[in-house]
């Protein structure tokens, strides 16, 4: 396994890249009537979905283009409100419309970047108070999960094993301290246990996507199989996300 704590930033840039080519791909079939229709998130249509990659893509860009000025800034002007009225607003607009303005974000993304070179990526950045790396990693999340979310054509059971790992990763904070787990991956090594190493856990197993899938609230291809001591119990409930 590659554990993210070892990925290269230069080669999660390049998967994002990759991620935001498919994107694209995909935006050609957008139609009026599709765009209304619901997304993977409760009460978002794929507009809001793909709404929302448009400002999450270029609040993270603003924040590579600050950071490589040796400047802070926050990622929406106006905070959460604005962020939440953005997203609203941007789902009202046709499929071209919409289409037309994640390209945009796409393109800006790409640009912002590639412009970080080596020595950039421990630069801090006002995300999380985090620094351009986990910046990028941010937005390769957003990219890839939201894709997935917006239905239209590529699903969690599609996403690269490296960013599985990663969520794997990320999102470990989601088990809570007090349940023994243990996710074991039945399509490459990942094995991992959380909790009272004494205790009987609960093991939650399945492909990597499955896995992935999750442990990131989204509905996995097939749902992972759950069991403590040998019996199939429910999957366990996970903490808010981190």
């Amino acid at each position: 396994m590659t554990g993210t704590h070892t990925l290269p930033a230069e080669a999660v840039r390049a998967a994002t890249e990759t991620g935001q080519e498919r994107l694209r791909a995909l935006l050609p079939a957008l139609t009026d009537e599709g765009v209304r229709e619901p997304s993977e998130l409760p009460g978002w249509t794929r507009a809001h979905v793909l709404s929302h990659v448009e400002g999450v893509g270029l609040a993270l860009a603003r924040q590579a283009r600050y950071a490589l000025r040796g400047e802070l800034i926050e990622p929406y002007d106006g905070g959460r409100p604005a962020r939440a009225a953005a997203i609203e607003a941007g789902a009202r607009r046709d499929a071209a419309a919409l289409g037309d303005a994640v390209r945009a974000a796409l393109a800006e993304a790409s640009a912002a970047w590639a412009a970080a070179g080596p020595a950039d990526w421990s630069r801090p950045v006002r995300h999380r108070n985090g620094d351009l790396r986990s910046a990028l990693l941010a937005w390769w999340r957003e990219l890839e999960i939201h894709t997935a979310d917006a239905r239209i054509g590529h699903a969690p059971r599609d996403w690269p094993r490296e960013l599985c790992h990663h969520l794997l990763d990320h999102l470990s904070s989601r088990i809570p301290e007090e349940l023994p787990l243990v996710l074991t991956a039945t399509d490459d090594a990942f094995s991992r246990r959380y909790g009272d190493a004494g205790a009987p856990a609960v093991t939650v197993s399945g492909p990597l996507t499955d896995l992935a899938a999750w442990l990131a609230g989204r509905t996995p291809h097939r749902p992972p199989d759950c069991r403590r001591s040998g019996a199939p119990v429910p999957p366990p409930e996970l903490l808010a996300w981190p």
